[in-house]
């Protein structure tokens, strides 16, 4: 017999309350030991989950990034040439792939927290490994829209999915590094990405009967597919549900998000309807949201770096290869300013600072022909904001810290709404406007101005907040939750300016 109205609310009721008093007594189990036991045994788990977590994410996203820019590697082969494509046609087939990814942005994160995140990431990768390989098969540039915009779709869950299950695991201030090291694949999937791009177009063009670039999304694809199958088995899931880490490391890595954020993550509770509810009834999320969305507009000269570096005048092969230092050297500039971000628990002036070195990089790209200064700019343009973007993520998951489903929602929609600058961002770098391409350079310079603007804003908008949480501690007056986003926290508590 079904449950009345009534029935169910007081069971809900009971079963918060409880949930309550179970976090109640983790926390109290804990805050008391010595600072000495809290050090050894965060450096225990931290070594546990590090070598279980990191590594499958950076080598899952550098293939994610790898299949989705593997088409700026075959625009140098014979692709238009084959495909028919002239005109904006390559731009049409950069920004199809975000039209999918963006319908399923938001559902798939959100299905995260109703499934095991290692099985629904492994598939969605074997299926995008799928077709990113059979791009190799399209005879027409229709064909390569279709596959492009379905490779979008299915590449959905991976990125905000792999952003969320760290911040299940690590504090705001850990959380930082260790994005970096994720969001680095993107720039190893680069540097790789022209060697191998080098290697297969010099060496496999019209080997059995095929164009390089169709080898180089065979080969891509195949890589893909096989770890998918070691994704699946081995990514972790949550802390509570880990048969890696015995009960007293369960328990204590919830509690390090209970001292943390004032929450231990529940993946079982709210509907999708109610996370939305709580992440816009926060109205930083806006803010947020316009960051992303300026900081991936950007660096969409990603999608177009091979074609823009061949304005040095070398050839395609060369040109290839002169790309894998720049991205080599934004890895390790990335790593550099994110453990500054995350030792000094600052992320509005580390990103201010890191988009006026890229404001400087468009700027030169534009203002001249000369090959040392245009070279030199295109180091100064990725090093900016590439490194900058990976501070922006772990700033939007340390910002909406708990519940998971309001954090899940947060960094889908940011996400989301921030990759629609993909779609309109590709039109900046069209062919007619080579070799300078004064549309593109100049747009980035001051779109990446507006970054640091919209970062000093929301610096504003925190230390504003922590102020109004100094205050009601001060008169023992901890406010409940409200529609600015200041919530109930554990005493200390304060959002990262």
């Amino acid at each position: 017999m079904a449950k009345s109205d009534a029935e169910q609310i007081e069971y809900q009721e009971t079963s918060a309350k409880g949930a309550e008093l179970e976090q109640d007594a983790l926390y109290q189990a804990y805050v008391s030991k010595s600072p000495e036991w809290h050090q050894q045994m965060t450096r225990s788990l931290l070594r546990k989950v590090d070598l279980h977590l990191l590594p499958f994410l950076i080598l899952m996203y550098l293939l994610n990034f790898l299949d989705r820019n593997n088409l700026s590697q075959a625009r140098l082969g014979s692709l238009e040439k084959d495909l028919g494509m002239k005109g904006t046609d390559y731009n049409l087939a950069t920004s199809i792939l975000f039209v999918g990814y963006l319908l399923m942005q938001l559902p798939s994160n959100l299905l995260l927290t109703q499934i095991r995140p290692s099985l629904f990431l492994g598939i969605a990768m074997a299926i995008w490994g799928v077709i990113s390989a059979c791009q190799a098969a399209v005879q027409s540039f229709a064909g390569l829209v279709v596959t492009r915009f379905f490779l979008g779709f299915v590449e959905a869950p991976f990125f905000p999915g792999a952003v969320m299950l760290m911040s299940s695991w690590y504090t705001r201030k850990e959380l930082s590094v260790r994005i970096a090291w994720f969001y680095a694949g993107s720039s190893l999937a680069n540097a790789f990405g022209g060697l191998i791009g080098a290697g297969v177009l010099s060496n496999l063009d019209g080997a059995h009967g095929l164009a390089g670039w169709r080898w180089l999304f065979i080969i891509e694809g195949s890589i893909t597919t096989g770890v998918s199958l070691l994704a699946a088995i081995f990514l972790p899931n949550y802390p509570a549900t880990t048969s890696w880490l015995d009960a007293q490391e369960q328990a204590y890595a919830q509690w390090r998000l209970i001292d943390d954020a004032g929450e231990a993550d529940d993946a079982s509770t709210s509907s999708i309807k109610e996370a939305l509810a709580l992440v816009f009834a926060d109205k930083r999320i806006y803010l947020f949201i316009l960051l992303q969305h300026v900081s991936l507009l950007s660096q969409n000269f990603q999608y177009f770096f091979p074609t823009i570096v061949q304005t040095l005048g070398y050839n395609n092969i060369e040109t290839l290869l002169i790309t894998a230092p720049v991205w080599i050297a934004t890895f390790f500039v990335s790593l550099i300013v994110t453990w500054s971000s995350g030792k000094t628990n600052d992320r509005s002036w580390h990103i201010i600072c890191l988009m006026m070195i890229s404001v400087v990089g468009g700027v030169i790209c534009t203002a001249t022909t000369n090959t040392g200064a245009r070279f030199f700019a295109m180091f100064l343009m990725p090093m900016g904001a590439v490194s900058a973007y990976q501070i922006i993520l772990a700033w939007v998951a340390n910002s909406f810290p708990r519940p998971l489903v309001k954090r899940s929602a947060a960094i889908a929609l940011a996400n989301m709404i921030g990759n629609t600058a993909s779609i309109y961002g590709s039109y900046m770098w069209p062919d007619s406007s080579g070799p300078r391409y004064i549309p593109g350079g100049s747009a980035t310079a001051a779109i990446a101005l507006l970054v640091a603007v919209v970062a000093l804003v929301i610096r504003l908008v925190h230390v504003r907040m922590n102020k109004r949480l100094e205050e009601a501690e001060s008169s023992q007056d901890i406010p409940p939750s409200d529609a600015n986003g200041l919530e109930s926290r554990v005493t200390g508590f304060r959002y990262i300016l």
